[in-house]
């Protein structure tokens, strides 16, 4: 009887076990529900619950989706990838171009390579050389930036190609948009390589104490080469999804977008200091980007108050972010 009255008293009461959580791990899946309740009042006679817009929704996050995701694996390896909407911007007028003047499939490898080239070189500069990333990335979304406009002479770059398209964001795969079938393709990927792989391992450690992974055995220079090759492919397939759902390679296309894939990292639970990731929560950071964008769309807001709420969100995501 003494010793069943002394374990209750010392198991926590609820309220001790409500503090002991950590709130910070669940914010993101907390405020999409928030803010999406929020929405579905304010702007239900809007259109908000519609079919149409819950699926404009996930299509606005796609490809977001796809840069943050090869994203989670930048920061979360204590690395960051600035130049990612430039890149995108490039490749999709690369291919673009490509396409017109070469056909389908050397369009496609065209798009690619503009990220594995650009990938590669920032990789290339921070492993090798010990250059910071986020001066490298800077400097290289400049630098793409400007390549793109100066090509195409400020012009759009049609596409006609009906194949492609249809593959790259423009179609539908039965009843399923393209474009989502690639959000879930990256999604899979990222959470096998971050989470089963020995390649994940060697990325969280290399984050979290990177000469602690030295001494264990990690390549942690090829490490970061690697995951920032990874990141400017992904940009480069983000770019080409763009030009097959808007029908034209453009400058403009992902620009601004490397705020949003980093902000969406950061509030999915991704540490800013490196050591630990989450691509689920990066999807859901991606999403409830997407959500606020369309709400305040509905509501009426111009492109330059969007600007505002987007950088007070991302200003919010580093004030949130912790060191694990």
């Amino acid at each position: 009887m003494v010793s069943s009255t002394a374990e209750t008293a010392v198991q926590p009461s609820f309220a001790q076990r409500l503090g002991q959580i950590d709130w910070r791990r669940y914010i993101i899946y907390i405020a999409f529900v928030l803010i999406f309740v929020f929405f579905a009042f304010l702007l239900g006679r809007q259109g908000f619950l519609s079919g149409n817009n819950l699926v404009n929704i996930f299509r606005q996050a796609a490809t977001i989706t796809v840069m943050a995701v090869a994203m989670t694996f930048v920061i979360a390896c204590a690395e960051i990838d600035l130049s990612v909407g430039s890149v995108a911007g490039l490749s999709s007028v690369i291919a673009a171009m490509t396409i017109a003047t070469y056909g389908l499939v050397p369009g496609i490898l065209a798009g690619l390579a503009v990220g594995v080239v650009i990938g590669g070189i920032n990789g290339a500069l921070v492993s090798t050389l010990g250059i910071p990333s986020f001066l490298v990335t800077l400097g290289m979304l400049g630098i793409a930036f400007g390549l793109a406009q100066w090509i195409t002479a400020s012009a759009p770059q049609p596409i006609l190609d009906e194949t492609y398209i249809q593959i790259f964001g423009g179609g539908n795969f039965g009843p399923i948009p393209g474009l989502l079938i690639w959000m879930a393709l990256a999604i899979v990927a990222g959470v096998l390589f971050l989470n089963r792989t020995k390649f994940g391992r060697q990325v969280l450690a290399t984050g979290g104490n990177r000469q602690a992974a030295e001494y264990a055995g990690v390549k942690t220079k090829r490490i970061k080469f690697t995951v920032l090759l990874l990141s400017g492919m992904a940009a480069a397939l983000a770019g080409m999804l763009y030009a097959g759902r808007l029908h034209s390679g453009r400058f403009q296309w992902g620009q601004g977008d490397e705020m949003s894939a980093i902000a969406a990292v950061i509030l999915g639970g991704t540490s800013l200091f490196g050591g630990a990731g989450s691509v689920v929560g990066t999807l859901f950071g991606a999403l409830l980007m997407s959500l606020i964008n369309n709400g305040l769309i509905l509501a009426g807001l111009d492109s330059s108050q969007q600007q505002v709420v987007r950088g007070i969100i991302i200003i919010l995501a580093v004030a949130l972010a912790r060191k694990k």
